[in-house]
């Protein structure tokens, strides 16, 4: 009988993955649960399992006393003598119970109990193992589909692949083997429930340490990664081993490492992209395959103005503004991009009313625009020691822009405020009749007065105009930037 309960803890150990001591444990609690049930509640019972007999003894705890109110739970002091020779009053003396004559309900009971506890035990096991993994890649096989989502089975227990979770496009069928990135496990009434991904950007940081030993050896470094699932992905990687290429080793020989993670995601593109501690140096390469032309830093609003010729707007942008919005998420800035002939336009909408301004040069509005001034009243609401902190005192006088800039706005105000009646009925002027411009209401409003608090921006950029034609306005970089841009699969164009 020992050595069959003993022989019978182990097999479930090891088949339920569960310690020893548990089901000890349980076996314990079950036994005391059946023999209060026979003998009462209130009785105060306590089991012991005897490792080398095999044997689960019941003890009962009763009250030395002089005299015995109730038999159940006290013992005469000269009955316990006869038990334990140093017996004394006040103590509480063990009875052994036989456990032969539990009966069938008894032993039913035991048996639920002791089942119920290898479940809890069960599950808190499994618990404890998957949690542990949590962030890492498990494998298993397609059990079966439920309500879209794919039951996998992973061994010892079965997790859920949510259809949101998996890969557009992508299909598995019944006994598939499956790799997968485990995201959560949760606590639920029916025991753990354990939630898979492949389209979390973990999994091909994963993939990647899989593939590439020196990410798994931490001689290279994953910062970052972004996904599109199925469709394209950056990740930023770095070392700090001089001798070391950090992309080229992602890509691996004619592109064989980068190739195992593509056709593992479904032919997802992948950009390999250096990481650099300069914000300005990061985005260059993560808007990579594109060339930037010029960069306008916003430290303030988190944001970078991108410039690009306009032959590379499109690749910048990428489909559906796909390059430039995984290249948002991987660095964290938030991304303008512009083409070089849309900020030229902008630049000279802005500036052309102010250019006969004395003193007032190509430098000092590019200072200005490189400083978030994108509005004619951006200049007239702000002060005299503002601006000149920014273009100096040298050249232009401060005041004299914001006068100008104040005069310039309203005028656009009130041409927007007070268009023509052709305009207005929304027929055409006369033959020979023409339509009064902005530039002729800014020479009608010298001298406006104050600059209002509110203003309507669609209105102040459509009424301003350039009185003439105006130099060309050249984009060069605010520093000069020895980019280093390198990817793994350099995108088609306008992808």
């Amino acid at each position: 009988m020992s050595s069959s309960l003993n022989f019978i803890l182990d097999q479930v150990s090891k088949e339920k993955n569960i310690p020893k001591e548990i089901l000890i444990e349980a076996i314990e609690s079950a036994m005391v649960t059946a023999s209060k049930k026979k003998l009462g509640a209130a009785r105060e019972i306590e089991a012991s399992f005897d490792e080398e007999s095999g044997e689960i003894e019941l003890f009962e705890f009763v009250e030395v006393v002089e005299e015995v109110e109730n038999s159940y739970y006290q013992i005469s002091l000269h009955e316990a003598l006869e038990i334990d020779p140093e017996a004394e009053i006040g103590d509480s003396l063990g009875l052994k119970l036989e456990t032969d004559d539990f009966g069938r309900i008894a032993a039913q009971t035991a048996k639920q109990v002791i089942m119920q506890k290898i479940r809890e035990a069960e599950r808190e096991s499994i618990y404890e193992e998957y949690h542990e993994k949590v962030g890492e890649i498990v494998s298993g096989s397609v059990q079966r589909v439920e309500r879209g989502n794919l039951i996998v089975n992973l061994g010892t227990t079965e997790a859920i692949l949510p259809r949101s979770e998996t890969i557009p496009r992508e299909n598995f069928r019944q006994g598939e083997r499956i790799r997968a990135y485990l995201l959560k496990v949760e606590i639920t009434v029916k025991g753990p429930k354990i939630v898979l991904s492949r389209t979390h950007p973990g999994f091909l940081i994963r993939l990647f340490e899989v593939e590439v030993p020196e990410i798994f050896e931490g001689v290279i470094k994953v910062m970052g990664a972004t996904r599109e699932p199925g469709i394209r992905s950056k990740i930023a990687v770095s070392t700090n081993d001089h001798d070391v290429d950090p992309v080229g080793a992602c890509v691996g020989v004619r592109g064989s490492r980068v190739q195992n993670v593509v056709q593992e995601l479904k032919g997802e593109k992948i950009d390999i992209i250096r990481w650099n501690p300069d914000p300005v140096r990061y985005v260059c390469n993560a808007i990579s395959p594109a060339e930037i032309n010029k960069i306008i830093l916003d430290e303030d609003k988190h944001m970078m103005e991108i410039v690009v010729l306009d032959e590379q707007l499109s690749l910048a942008i990428g489909r559906r503004g796909l390059n430039v919005r995984l290249a948002a998420k991987l660095t964290g800035w938030k991304l303008d991009v512009k083409s070089a002939s849309r900020v030229a336009s902008d630049f000279d909408q802005l500036f052309s009313p102010l250019a006969d301004l004395e003193g007032f040069n190509n430098t000092a509005m590019e200072l200005l625009y490189d400083n978030g001034f994108r509005k004619i009243e951006d200049i007239a609401g702000s002060s005299a020691a503002e601006l000149g902190d920014i273009i100096g005192t040298e050249g232009v006088d401060p005041v004299e822009l914001i006068e100008r800039a104040v005069t310039v706005y309203h005028a656009v105000k009130e041409a927007a405020e007070n268009p023509p009646p052709d305009q207005d009925t929304g027929s055409d002027p006369e033959p020979g009749e023409e339509s009064p411009t902005p530039e002729a209401a800014v020479d009608n409003l010298e001298g406006a007065d104050a600059f209002p608090v509110e203003a309507n921006d669609d209105q102040v950029e459509e009424g301003i105009e350039a009185e003439g034609e105006q130099p060309a306005v050249e984009t060069e970089a605010v520093e000069d930037l020895d980019l280093e841009k390198e990817t793994a699969t350099p995108a088609e164009p306008g992808e």
